[in-house]
């Protein structure tokens, strides 16, 4: 499958493919945004503010100078070709799970979890996804489109059922949106969801706009009212004891925030979820 080559890696994963346990993809699909597209530059964006970091999290006491990591780089998708682009990224976390690697995926827009979704579904038939996000996503269409960042979870849903997903940090939604929440139980405190999550495993999806506006400004749909980062890093920190088979983090639109604040926190959000979530799985 085609990748291209990225100008840098992220921070440490500077290990060849064979040898790494842990894959990170960027998967850079920017079709459906419906506010401010962008999300195709996240992926090096990430990567390249990962640079200004540690690699050791004094808050989790790990490094990721211990873990065997690659950055393949990005999936080259086509831009125009949304149906093309989701079968690409599905056929690349096949490959990852059938060579045995942890998939890491690095958006794009958050439609990615869904191919993701689909994959992973098919070696772990009780998978369940929890998802970080200031957004419901349950939408069933959005202008016309059946497919789209704002009807990801209601596709996840229509391929996991009731029970199969788990939404936190949900703070903007329609009404028909809140109805079908509450008809699915998809809305939980963090406690139900340790409960629900104990047994089965787990696929993280992390939207970016979880964080305020004023901790991540640069993001596709920003929403009032979020958590500030250290808020995050607890509420991900409480689901440390999960079973979790992949993760992904979405929605960066780093043209909308020249300070690269947006992106430095996607960066370290994005170290301190490897550590938590990849520690036990292989230590060179």
């Amino acid at each position: 499958m085609e990748l291209q080559s990225n100008a840098s890696n992220f921070l440490a994963a500077g290990f060849r493919y064979e040898e790494s346990p842990i894959v990170i993809v960027g998967c850079p699909l920017d079709i459906t945004s419906t506010f401010r597209p962008g999300t195709r530059f996240a992926p090096q964006a990430i990567r390249e503010a990962s640079w200004g970091l540690e690699t050791y999290s004094p808050l989790l006491d790990r490094d990721l100078e211990d873990l065997r990591i690659c950055d393949v780089g990005d999936l080259n998708l086509p831009q125009g070709n949304l149906a093309g682009a989701l079968e690409m990224v599905q056929g690349y976390v096949a490959a990852l799970t059938g060579d045995g690697k942890f998939p890491i995926l690095i958006g794009g827009e958050h439609l990615i979890s869904l191919p993701a979704v689909n994959e992973l579904v098919k070696h772990h038939p009780d998978l369940l996804v929890i998802q970080l996000d200031a957004h419901a996503d349950l939408r069933q269409e959005y202008l016309g489109e059946s497919l789209s960042h704002a009807t990801v979870m209601r596709r996840i849903a229509d391929v996991l059922g009731n029970g199969g997903i788990c939404q936190l940090g949900v703070r903007s939604s329609t009404r028909e949106e809140m109805i079908s929440a509450k008809e699915m139980g998809s809305l939980y405190e963090t406690g139900e969801v340790l409960r629900l999550a104990a047994s089965r495993p787990v696929y993280l999806t992390v939207d970016l706009d979880v964080l305020d506006p004023g901790v991540a400004p640069g993001v596709s749909t920003p929403e009032p009212g979020g958590l500030t980062f250290e808020q995050a890093i607890s509420l991900i920190s409480s689901l440390s004891s999960l079973r979790v088979v992949g993760f992904d983090l979405v929605e960066l639109s780093p043209l909308y925030d020249p300070t690269q604040q947006s992106a430095i926190a996607a960066a370290k959000l994005l170290r301190e979820l490897i550590l938590l979530f990849c520690w036990d799985i292989d230590r060179k």
